[in-house]
């Protein structure tokens, strides 16, 4: 049992914490708020370092449920650092219209102790229990600014549409134990691989195929996307930010660990399912942003194209498919908060929140400094060389390219030239167009820390981070195998 407790180590404290900062919340008060987000970080911090590195048989716990395996280990990591990130960036944003709760960073540690449970899930029961956990706290956090319609709406969306994708991945999970008398990964992955009846390999593959749709909701991959720029543009910019992060490193990491562990056998099956979403996530992420005037709608469908080339990666199947995922997946989550972290410093001169696409107009001469941090993640998510945007894609291709996908990963590579044309037009906005209205100047040396290392994070000298990065995802990726 003490094993058993020390290989779930990180989601206990986390447990303890947020109960003991849950007190202090309702005792301290909003006042509060900005010492329970420090207090908040440093109990992510401390969560990290004790994520347990175990292999083998010695990472499963609880006969089973858990399996906290470097593959786990890993991403527990992104997720507590994308998390922490998302914290200190908004207590600045929140403040200056003193509607920042002392519930929020609760919130965010109650999501982050979901997403813990999510990567080490080896079991469909834990799945779903960390799956809930981290989706619950997420519609409350979506609907975090009552006195703002938008905002509202973007909760009660989220949670709708979160309730349906729920109830398929329960139907998915109830067919999958009744034809495999299982909820357990290895079980399950033993059943699907030896033969059976016609009607038993039908309900089967109905099992595996809602399954995959549950989880697809989670990574906004199409065709179940369509919360995603609703939610983005609703929600706070902090929990947007927060939300194109943390939990999709957390929905990607169960769906690798899912198709690899419990549908192994079957790869067949879930590969060409895989396939379909990737290839839909990537075309409509790339055309449908051309027309939006929203900066977060834009970064919305972002988000949909970048899941689609993770999938890409996933398709390929195998060790390197698996690491080529969470590579892509760790630059992704720098880009992408680093791009959050510039929306949140757009503001007008009386102070409020500024989200069109024309305000950043002319802001190389109005903000040089923030121009061209937004310029190196807007061409470093175009996968634009030699920022390092451009390895990732490299890597999850060149898996297809092993796996003889080789069309598909043509087919991806021709709609990243077509999603560049809307990441260039950002640029191209911000230093040759009419300059518009100056965002007011602030003083957040937290914030321009972030958005510094970020900005040099994905630059070429993010390079120098392969020979250390790319041992670490594939003996992550490995663990699974």
């Amino acid at each position: 049992m003490y094993r058993d407790l020390l290989l779930v180590a990180p989601e206990l404290f986390l447990t303890l914490a947020s109960l003991v900062l849950l007190l202090w919340a309702a005792w301290g008060g909003d006042k509060a708020a900005k010492a329970i987000s420090w207090v908040a970080v440093a109990c992510l911090a401390a969560a990290a370092f004790l994520i347990p590195a175990e292999t083998g048989a010695d990472a499963v716990a609880f006969a089973g449920l858990v399996t906290s395996d470097l593959f786990a280990g890993f991403s527990r990591v992104l997720i507590y650092g994308a998390a922490a990130v998302a914290l200190l960036a908004a207590a600045g944003w929140f403040g200056r219209a003193g509607d920042y709760k002392a519930e929020y960073p609760v919130l965010v540690i109650f999501s982050a102790i979901g997403m813990g449970l999510m990567v080490t899930a080896s079991d469909l029961l834990t799945l779903y229990v960390g799956l809930e956990m981290q989706s619950l706290s997420a519609y409350v956090l979506a609907s975090f600014q009552r006195s703002d319609a938008r905002s509202a709406e973007a909760g009660l969306k989220y949670f709708v549409l979160g309730a349906l994708a729920s109830g398929l991945l329960l139907y998915g999970i109830s067919l999958l134990y009744g034809f495999t008398g299982s909820t357990m990964f290895g079980d399950i992955a033993t059943a699907l691989g030896s033969p059976a009846e016609e009607g038993i390999e039908m309900g089967r593959l109905f099992g595996i195929v809602f399954v995959l749709a549950g989880l697809a909701f989670k990574v906004s991959a199409v065709p179940f996307h369509m919360w995603t720029p609703d939610v983005y543009e609703g929600a706070p910019t902090p929990v947007t930010a927060f939300f194109a992060s943390a939990p999709k490193v957390a929905a990607m990491a169960l769906l690798v660990r899912v198709a690899v562990e419990a549908m192994g056998p079957v790869a067949d099956a879930w590969q060409q399912i895989i396939i379909f979403m990737a290839l839909a996530s990537t075309i409509l992420g790339g055309v449908a942003a051309i027309g939006q005037r929203n900066i977060k709608r834009l970064l919305a469908y972002s988000s949909i194209n970048n899941v689609g080339f993770a999938l890409v990666g996933l398709a390929a199947g195998g060790q390197a498919g698996a690491s080529s995922v969470l590579f892509y997946m760790t630059v992704y989550i720098v880009m992408t908060l680093g791009s959050f972290l510039v929306v949140l410093r757009m503001r007008d001169a009386d102070g409020e929140p500024v989200e069109s696409i024309a305000s950043l107009s002319g802001l190389s001469r109005t903000r040089p400094g923030l121009a061209a941090a937004m310029a190196v993640f807007m061409l470093s998510l175009a996968g634009i060389p030699p920022l390092f945007g451009f390895w990732p894609k490299f890597v999850v291709f060149e898996a297809a390219v092993r796996a003889d996908l080789v069309w598909l990963a043509a087919v991806a590579i021709a709609t990243s030239v077509i999603s560049a044309f809307y990441y260039i037009k950002i640029v191209k906005i911000m230093y040759f167009d009419e300059s518009a209205p100056a965002f007011i100047k602030e003083r957040e040396p937290i914030g321009a820390a972030l958005i510094l290392a970020a900005a040099l994070a994905v630059s070429p000298l993010g390079y120098l981070a392969i020979p250390y990065l790319t041992p670490l995802t594939d003996a992550a990726a490995a663990s699974l195998f």
